[in-house]
């Protein structure tokens, strides 16, 4: 087991020594427990030339839920933010988050449930990340200006020192194990059920349109 802390000098982090092109990968991340506001637990892959598949946990204040966020870049441009709530309290226990990355899509799942697709939209002019490997990467740090109700509720610094702690991590070649029409509705009762806010519905941001792939995917 691995744990990272985080306290007002310093926060921490690790990366995995490989890189990997494709596949899926799992790890196990029990986040830092009660008054977590202000602190952010991420774990990533990023690639040399800004691409990178992101979950970003957001602390809050004890007792409230954790946000989190996921998001998409492909050559350092993302502006694809999707979050949820989760159905579990991810601070009193392991659970397993997971990255699946093949040449045609992203999915995201927690405890081997799909939270999120994107897919390749190439076909359309939508940039897909896919052309280098990506490390694995993991931090946590002090957000403050953003992380919890946007900024309003800073981090406690008399809770320091923050720790999150990981373990079985597990990286293999792969696709989805499980049905499409499964995926499909798994992915439609995350959507209705758990997420919070959704990139491709917010006209008030994308003021001159809303961007291609949100476009499509509403048809799908």
């Amino acid at each position: 087991m691995l744990t990272l802390s985080l306290d007002r000098i310093s926060g921490s982090g690790f990366q995995s020594k490989k890189e990997y092109h494709f596949g899926r990968i799992d790890m196990q991340l029990k986040l830092v427990p009660g008054n977590s506001a202000g602190t952010v637990t991420a774990y990533y892959l990023r690639g040399m030339n800004g691409d990178e598949i992101d979950f970003e946990f957001l602390g809050n204040l004890s007792g409230e839920p954790y946000t989190l966020h996921t998001n998409v870049y492909t050559q350092g441009k993302g502006d694809r933010e999707q979050q949820f709530r989760m159905w579990f309290d991810p601070t009193s226990t392991f659970h397993t988050y997971s990255i699946v990355w093949t040449p045609q899509t992203i999915v995201f799942l927690a405890d081997g449930t799909p939270i999120r697709e994107f897919k390749n939209r190439e076909a359309i002019g939508v940039p897909f990340p896919k052309q280098q490997p990506m490390r694995l990467y993991s931090s946590l740090w002090n957000a403050d200006e953003w992380a919890t109700r946007g900024g309003l509720v800073k981090t406690d610094w008399t809770h320091a020192p923050f720790t999150a702690s990981y373990r079985n991590f597990n990286v293999k070649a792969g696709v989805l194990s499980h049905s499409k029409l499964t995926h499909k509705q798994k992915l439609r009762w995350v959507r209705t059920h758990h997420m919070i806010y959704n990139y491709c519905t917010d006209a008030k941001r994308f003021t001159r349109g809303l961007p291609r792939e949100c476009v499509v995917e509403a048809h799908d």
